[in-house]
């Protein structure tokens, strides 16, 4: 465990700095203009089954964090119940969650479990957190009480 607190400690650094949730609060993973998952269509997981980029032309916002989508279908579901189809932690990665810190979570690298959209740093990381997604799960959510609400530059300072 140590170890893996070391290693991600190291990304941690590149990554908070470039990391800036400043629009939507530290709970999303947002653009300083407030753009969540990098224009990345959240619903288009789960009914497409795959990442798929929004368009900025349409648009719907939630939780101070602007979602974009590729389709009016897509948006209109979101709106109706946007709990459903926003990822885990805000967005930031699941493994670092589980460790205890924010990292940005790259649509590219998700899964869904039990309904739920997760998204990871990088493959690397994905398939770590492939390897035990219960328990991480489960790490990250009792970590998540206490982490959600601190930027990722705070976490580094623990």
């Amino acid at each position: 465990m140590t170890s893996a607190k070391s290693f991600l400690g190291g990304i941690a650094l590149s990554v908070a700095l470039a990391t800036s949730a400043l629009a939507a609060g530290v709970d999303v993973n947002a653009s300083s203009t407030g753009l969540a998952m990098q224009g990345f269509d959240p619903v288009a997981y789960f009914n497409e089954g795959a990442p798929t980029k929004g368009s900025y032309k349409v648009t719907a916002t939630y939780d101070d964090a602007t979602y974009w989508f590729a389709s009016e279908e897509n948006k209109a579901l979101f709106e109706a119940t946007p709990e459903a189809y926003i990822p885990a932690y805000g967005g930031y990665c699941a493994f670092g969650a589980a460790m205890g810190f924010k990292f940005d979570g790259d649509p590219n690298q998700w899964k869904i479990v039990d309904n739920v959209l997760y998204l990871n740093l990088s493959a690397d990381i994905q398939e770590r957190w492939s390897k035990d997604i219960p328990g991480f799960i489960e790490k990250a959510d009792v970590n998540w009480e206490d982490i959600e609400s601190k930027t990722p530059a705070e976490l580094l300072e623990q």
